[in-house]
């Protein structure tokens, strides 16, 4: 659910995390790479393009056939946006959810196709409406928090991720946001903290691990960073991680210094 993660503040972490940007998706500095906050994708991770074109042509004629069958219209969507389809899987929950205005699984689908495709104000009011005060869905939560880091509403959006921790203690999906939110908002102890805790559960992935090793390597410890990352990467993809990140560091630090240089004030003669 992904949200790829969303996705700027520290523009740093945003470049040494991601080459491209795709909504709240993954997409890696070299091969693989560590994802933003929010996975708002919901494919399994062993889906390959063809298993999504499979999905197409069993559900777009369903939804086509039937264009108010909310299932037919979910599983449609996701492969649509699986395979970058993203206005298209939009427009295709749009139509379905003024049939099933209070359908909250199609709303949760649609309000994620909204921030994959960018649309992060309407995807927010969407979210909203998939799940209620009294009755809260955590997963929803976690992507309404991947949402807020895309705008840079950090804060708010580390509340929601702690209140679906609430629901699903330790959950690593939704500490490994938490974790990359405090990264943005540059408050990298806390990243730390909270993304070893997420790598330490027994079901985290290995995009929980990789954003470990890149928040480490954002604090300065790239051989640390290089072995976390090197638990499942090749070791010359995690090396090839790591040296893109020291770029990307050693690149702002000559951008500060030649602002500083620009910006200083000019010396006067007193003589």
């Amino acid at each position: 659910m992904r949200l790829p993660l969303r996705r700027r503040a520290a523009h740093l972490l945003t470049s040494a995390a991601l080459a491209s940007l795709l909504a709240i998706s993954v997409a890696g500095c070299v091969t693989s790479g560590p994802e933003t906050t929010g996975s708002i994708d919901k494919r399994p991770a062993s889906f390959s393009e063809a298993d999504w074109r499979r999905v197409l042509d069993e559900w777009g004629p369903r939804y086509r056939a039937n264009n108010r069958d909310a299932q037919a219209a979910m599983y449609y969507a996701r492969a649509l946006r699986a395979t970058g389809q993203r206005a298209q899987a939009v427009a295709v929950l749009e139509q379905a959810s003024i049939y099933n205005p209070h359908d909250m699984a199609l709303l949760g689908e649609y309000g994620r196709a909204l921030a994959d495709a960018g649309d992060y104000n309407e995807a927010l009011a969407v979210l909203d409406r998939a799940h209620t005060p009294d009755n809260p869905n955590w997963r929803i939560l976690n992507v309404q928090g991947a949402v807020l880091d895309e705008i840079g509403r950090h804060e708010e959006a580390q509340k929601h991720y702690t209140a679906a921790l609430k629901i699903v203690p330790n959950e690593p999906s939704v500490l490994s946001n938490l974790g990359l939110s405090y990264a943005l908002s540059k408050n990298l102890t806390s990243a730390e903290q909270t993304l070893r805790l997420a790598a330490a559960q027994p079901n985290a992935g290995p995009k929980v691990r990789q954003n470990l090793a890149l928040v480490v390597g954002l604090e300065g410890r790239f051989a640390e960073a290089e072995k976390i990352a090197s638990a499942d990467l090749p070791p010359d993809q995690a090396a090839a991680n790591v040296a893109y990140l020291q770029q990307m560091l050693a690149q702002q630090t000559q951008a500060k210094r030649r602002a500083r240089g620009r910006f200083a004030a000019p010396a006067t003669n007193n003589s």
